[in-house]
């Protein structure tokens, strides 16, 4: 059969990484996707700029609207980034009649309604499997694989810079700034790293899995997110004391009253296996009513990883380029029309665990006075230590670990202990997931 043409937008770490795979494995490609692969063009910012991956054979471009305009495209990969050029890329190359593969999670998080819509309207796939957690199959497997089950949650580490500095300040023992500062060294994080560390790229992958998990619209905008900036080493050892490890979590579950959309640090017990997921490395435990809990785990991110959930997406469209769009696998799994509007829950009304840490003034009453409040706010306390010396009238470390509870509640509650004149500043809180 007549091979298929492609265009590249972006030839940088992930683009590189993809004409890598392709060239390498033609062979095994083709044989997989019944039809040849072929780059014939890319848009890069810098067409002088030495390359490790050949590109003799390819058209060079610095204008990226000349691939999603060429005629002898079929297939145009998205691979730069961002939401704004991006975007008027896609929608242009959809309206010419061009399917897209993208890595982009903040270009589905953010405007996938309406990409996917207009794709729909044309007959158009767009795949996106390396948008979320790299080389790891996620997507297909909620997708396609688990579509016999309903569902109920799922819990992902998702970001590899955020999970390598808590596991260097576990293992190490040093404090956020340096070990952050260590990892924009080695390149795991970027020079700026607000969208890693304070949880917005997490919510972005979140964001593209809960739609897919339950059959809801994309809704970014209601992703609770909190980043890893506040975690200390001393929080970090007192969780391991405690059995726990400190993850930063994107966690979807459907309740009764609507779905929990949330990113940020999570207690979970040493036990779990996606506990002991460490460095860069990024994990997924989806809990179904049929299979049960599946753990997924692999690079979140890199050249290659990334670029074999691009190739797949690029084999599965050239797989339906001649089906029937009606007998597609619908892009956020279900079908458009099926697509249910679940109200979004608001943190205060979440129901989990907590660990907190104060630090007070060792005086008579002080428990006395901060279980009063607790009580009286329906808060009931599971575990307590105290850390310090215990002399009179000097500062002791008191770590708590409370049952499930409304987090309005534990907030009126925080407020009312922190007023309190024998009690040092904040209360640091991280939740608690038990994930079984």
């Amino acid at each position: 059969m007549k091979a298929v043409n492609i265009g590249l937008i972006g030839l940088g770490t992930v683009g590189s990484g993809t004409l890598s795979v392709l060239q390498r494995n033609a062979e095994e490609i083709t044989r997989r996707a019944g039809r040849q692969i072929h780059v014939i063009a890319a848009a890069v910012q810098d067409i002088s700029k030495p390359r490790a991956v050949d590109t003799s054979a390819l058209h060079l471009t610095r204008d990226p609207f000349e691939i999603v305009n060429h005629p002898d495209i079929e297939i145009v990969v998205e691979l730069v980034g961002g939401d704004n050029m991006p975007l008027e890329a896609v929608m242009t190359a959809l309206d010419n009649g061009k399917h897209i593969v993208t890595a982009n999670k903040a270009l589905i998080a953010l405007h996938g309604n309406d990409i996917f819509e207009k794709a729909q309207n044309k007959g158009l796939v767009v795949a996106f499997e390396a948008a979320v957690a790299g080389g790891i199959p996620i997507i297909k497997s909620i997708r396609e694989g688990l579509s016999a089950n309903r569902i109920e949650w799922l819990a992902g580490i998702i970001n590899g810079t955020s999970n390598y500095i808590l596991t260097q300040m576990e293992e190490s023992g040093r404090d956020f700034n340096d070990v952050l500062a260590e990892a924009q060294a080695l390149g795991y994080a970027e020079a700026d790293p607000s969208f890693d560390i304070d949880g917005t790229d997490a919510a972005h992958k979140l964001t593209i899995l809960a739609s897919i998990a339950f059959g809801i619209s994309l809704q970014f905008e209601n992703v609770y997110r909190e980043g890893i900036t506040e975690i200390s080493s001393e929080d970090i050892t007192h969780a391991r004391e405690l059995g726990y490890r400190i993850k930063h979590l994107g966690i979807a579950r459907k309740t009764d009253n609507g779905v929990e959309l949330r990113v940020h640090p999570t207690l979970i017990p040493q036990k779990r296996l996606i506990a002991n997921v460490d460095g860069v490395m990024n994990a997924i435990l989806v809990q179904s009513d049929a299979v049960g809990p599946t753990l997924y785990y692999g690079a979140g991110a890199g050249s290659e990883p990334t670029a074999s959930a691009v190739v797949a997406d690029l084999i599965d469209v050239v797989r339906t380029i001649t089906t029937d769009p009606g007998n597609r696998v619908p892009h956020l799994a279900f079908h458009p029309d099926a697509i249910i509007d679940l109200p979004i829950l608001p943190m205060d009304e979440i129901e989990t665990a907590y660990y907190l840490r104060m630090s007070v003034i060792n005086q008579p009453g002080v428990m006395a006075s901060i279980a009063m409040i607790f009580g009286d706010s329906d808060i009931s306390i599971d575990t307590i230590l105290q850390k310090g010396s215990g002399q009179p009238n000097e500062n002791v470390t008191i770590i708590m670990l409370t049952q499930n509870t409304r987090e309005r509640n534990l907030v009126k509650a925080l407020k009312q202990v922190e007023s309190l004149n024998t009690v040092n500043g904040r209360v640091m809180r991280v939740r608690i997931e038990q994930l079984s």
